[in-house]
């Protein structure tokens, strides 16, 4: 049960920030993204995912969050830095070797 219940948690999760990328980017095509701050699309994003999941309630809603977050965080730091390992851990704030291992875990390691 708490493997389903973490796997359907997990998916809509998925879902939902699918949804507020989808809604980013019509944001972004009709305002100023100056306007709005990392901070408050995350903020939004919550607020959004809390209410679609209604009176279910998240387990291991952290560990799921961060993955989430890290896997298109390493993406775009990838492209960014055009899989540069120093520049990305400096941006990240963390060693080369605790970055290598977050590639690993997400199969980003050449």
């Amino acid at each position: 049960m708490y493997c389903s219940v973490k796997g359907h948690i997990k998916l809509t999760m998925e879902k939902q920030i699918k949804m507020e990328f989808i809604m980013a980017e019509k944001i972004a095509i009709t305002e100023n993204l100056d306007s709005i701050t990392l901070r408050q699309a995350v903020k939004d994003t919550l607020k959004n995912y809390f209410t679609n999941i209604g009176n279910e309630q998240p387990i291991d809603f952290y560990s799921i969050l961060l993955e989430e977050i890290e896997r298109p965080l390493l993406e775009v730091l990838i492209n960014f830095t055009h899989y540069n390992q120093v520049k990305m851990a400096h941006i990240l704030g963390i060693s080369r070797g605790t970055l290598r291992k977050k590639l690993k875990q997400y199969g980003m390691l050449d």
